[in-house]
């Protein structure tokens, strides 16, 4: 997925700036998100060194600025974008401005509210409601929030969410080593920060602080943060100034400190942590979200506030204290009862902490994340192709066999079979668009590939210990077809040229033994890595030769075995099998030879009604592979059902989507939905076997339980089907076009 934030961005300083910052970097950090970039807003007179992740500027009063920041963002593909929106950052009446940029947008819209009004200007209410039209989500902080934009502005319920305020993820600890190291060693310390405004009420605290030091003499109230830089642009330091000369007059000098500067989150973090109380005395109600409250409420600190609405919220559960607006003996009283009593104060800060856990941005960043697959795809999508688990079973080497649980096994080391599926998976997935983990690791499977050659057997070597030692001379027939299968994918499908050439030199040389084969499925493997391999070579007479001696043979099978109830290649049903009926098809329609893929489809319909389990409804059952345990021989009429191996699902995926290609029947998109559905839970056992976050995959399905190895075999079945899956729903709409009597039909076709 990728995501494009509108808002403010560091290192301009303001709130929504870090909170755009923030956000960001966390959406960033998921593991199906491939991309994020920020569009910036530069406020008059701003000059900023905007780092690489901000992608493009709005200068705020630039009307035609929005609408480019409009064309950029279309031009870029991206999924899904967060608008940040804050009155005062827009240009236009009310931040009107910003309206034109979303009006143009081609890619659905999630917004974040700051601040919800519920007695807004007729502007301001016209900006917001065209806001929520334009939405397919928006984020509000807080409960309040959400009855504000139902009850006040007719918004509907369900696009409404609430996600709090993201907090950084870091240790509780007791303040004593951040006040050694920040020079208030001994003292009692009650915090403010952020940008100053008069709005913010720190005045309050000042008139306080009197009544704080009669009981802790020791105490010091530390003012941390610029002047806000509206108030500073318009009146410049007056209102500092005001605050400065009140402390003077009290006789307050050493006990209130102001740090007139922005910090950077390492000393923000760090001055939270040194406070004993932190207060936000603000003097309105309708402050929607505090950043700074969420901070250090998420970091255990002891807060005394005034009954905002985001306070409310946040602090009603006992995790911090409500004092009336405007009332310094409230608030002196507040923060003098915490600052003596240390036990109170600190099984406060610690039921703060333990209640904002599900507030880190990491927990946020996932939330923002459902919201935005929400919209961007539909609800019944298929799953991104997460790639932790396969990076996981990876070293320098290449692809481990085994795994014990999600750990890779080096007992058992490294096999050809699953580094050439390793090769192709990243061959495919370079095909499908940019993929850098691919990139990187296909030389690293490639090499253990040639590695593997043995020029004196003219075979593949298939199993290697995790000493790097070959374990035989030439694996089997089938491990040799499935390194074919990879080469031909590999010379024509990577754009690393070096890679391509070194692919089709290895395939040319390893082609040669394979027509002394005997094993059908090594054949079809062949065959498989011949369809891509001859097209972008189409000089080589040899390779185009052999395709045709091995589908001869193929086709020839069929016929030998088959009869009115049994469609099939062998006397009997094992492993792998749609790769048969793949084969057949590919090759048939790289050849023209349409009496291959007539018997490709035949055999395939066939073997789809093995492979689904009846369902007393008459609607169709679910997926049901042969199962590994004496598979299923002639003439038995059903299938043992276990053990059930991914391959069987993803070969069947594999089969339909190559069905697809010549006979564009809703049935084989039907058929390929029922086999992935396996993977998910639609089984025997209703039991996932897949897990979309890691790309994992149990090894198999037994009687009582899934395998809860999740080794390459499985690993590679689950994320090959995944991307076969993710064609054929790019295909649907073409697909949904044709006529099915336009469209070219095998089903009547006689064998040869």
């Amino acid at each position: 997925m990728k995501v494009a934030f509108i808002g403010n961005a560091l290192p301009r300083r303001c709130g929504i700036a870090t909170f755009t910052t923030d956000l960001e970097l966390a959406v960033r950090r998921l593991d199906d998100v491939a991309q994020t970039a920020i569009i910036a807003m530069c406020d008059p007179g701003g000059q900023y060194a905007f780092p690489p992740h901000v992608r493009w500027t709005i200068a705020e009063e630039d009307a035609g600025g929005y609408l480019a920041a409009a064309d950029f963002i279309n031009g870029q593909d991206f999924d899904v974008v967060c608008l940040q929106h804050e009155f005062g950052i827009f240009g236009g009446e009310a931040g009107s401005l910003v309206l034109d940029l979303i009006a143009a947008l081609r890619v659905p819209l999630v917004t974040t509210l700051h601040t919800v009004l519920d007695r807004p200007t007729d502007a301001q209410r016209t900006v917001i409601e065209a806001i929520l039209a334009a939405s397919a989500r928006v984020v509000v902080m807080a409960q309040k929030g959400r009855r504000i934009l139902i009850d006040c502005y007719g918004a509907t319920p369900d696009k409404i969410l609430v996600i709090p305020h993201g907090i950084p993820d870091v240790p509780l600890v007791l303040p004593e080593s951040a006040k050694e190291a920040l020079g208030f060693a001994d003292r009692r310390v009650i915090l403010t920060f952020g940008l100053i405004s008069p709005n913010k009420g720190i005045e309050t605290m000042i008139e306080a602080m009197p009544a704080v030091l009669a009981q802790a003499p020791d105490a010091v109230y530390v003012v941390m943060g610029a002047t806000h830089p509206v108030l500073l642009r318009e009146e410049g330091e007056t209102y500092r100034d005001s605050l400065i000369a009140r402390v003077q007059e009290l006789g307050l000098d050493g006990h209130v400190l102001f740090l007139n500067r922005f910090v950077d989150r390492p000393e923000l973090l760090e001055h939270i942590a040194m406070c004993d109380v932190y207060v936000t005395p603000y003097l309105v109600e309708s402050q929607m979200t505090s950043g700074t409250l969420a901070y250090s409420h998420g970091l255990g600190r002891p807060v005394v506030s005034t009954p905002y609405w985001h306070a409310v919220e946040l602090l009603t559960d006992g995790s911090g204290m409500l004092v009336p607006f405007d009332d310094p003996d409230g608030l002196g009283a507040a923060v003098t009862d915490l600052l003596v009593d240390d036990q109170a104060r600190l099984a406060m800060g610690r039921k703060a902490y333990a209640a904002s856990r599900a507030m880190t941005w990491a927990n946020s960043a996932r939330r923002y994340g459902d919201a935005f697959h929400a919209v961007s795809r539909p609800a019944n999508a298929l799953p991104l192709m997460a790639l932790g688990h396969f990076a996981a079973m990876c070293d320098d080497t290449g692809l481990f066999q085994h795994a014990v649980h999600g750990i890779p096994d080096r007992d058992h080391g490294y096999c050809i079979d699953d580094n050439a599926r390793a090769l192709l998976l990243c061959c495919r997935m370079a095909a499908d668009g940019p993929a850098p983990l691919a990139a990187t690791m296909a030389p690293r499977f490639a090499a253990f590939i040639q590695h593997a050659w043995n020029p004196d057997t003219e075979r593949f070597r298939n199993f290697m210990g995790f000493d790097r030692r070959w374990l035989e001379p030439a694996g089997s027939e089938d491990s040799h077809g499935r390194a074919l299968w990879a080469l031909g994918i590999c010379a024509a499908r990577t754009d690393d040229p070096l890679l391509a050439q070194w692919a089709a030199a290895l395939f040319a040389r390893a082609l040669a033994p394979v027509e002394a084969f005997t094993s059908p499925r090594a054949w079809a493997f062949v065959l498989l890595g011949l369809a891509d391999f001859c097209p972008a070579h189409p000089g080589d007479s040899e390779a185009r030769r052999i395709r045709m001696v091995l589908g001869e043979r193929l086709e020839t099978l069929l016929d030998y075995c088959e009869s009115p109830d049994w469609q099939w290649f062998e006397d009997r049903l094992s492993y792998d099998n749609a790769r048969l009926c793949e084969a057949l098809i590919v090759t048939g329609e790289g050849t023209g030879e349409c009496r291959f893929t007539a018997a490709g489809l035949r055999a395939l319909r066939w073997l789809t009604t093995m492979q689904t389990a009846s369902a007393p409804t008459g609607s169709g059952g679910h997926f049901r592979p042969v199962g590994s345990q004496g598979f299923m021989l002639r003439p038995r009429q059903q299938p043992l059902p276990f053990d059930q191996q991914p391959v069987e699902a993803c070969a069947t995926i594999a089969a339909c989507l190559a069905a697809l290609n010549v006979d564009p029947a809703p049935a084989w998109r039907k058929e390929a939905h029922r086999a992935f559905a396996w993977f998910t839970g639609a089984n025997d056992l209703g039991m996932p076997l897949a897990d979309p976050s890691t790309g994992s995959c149990r090894d198999g399905l037994h009687p009582d339980r899934a395998n809860e190895n999740r080794g390459a075999e499985s690993l590679l079945a689950y994320l090959l089907a995944l991307a076969d899956m993710h064609r054929i729903e790019r295909m649907a709409p073409a697909i949904a076009e044709i006529r099915l009597h336009d469209a070219p039909s095998f089903q009547n076709q006689p064998s040869a």
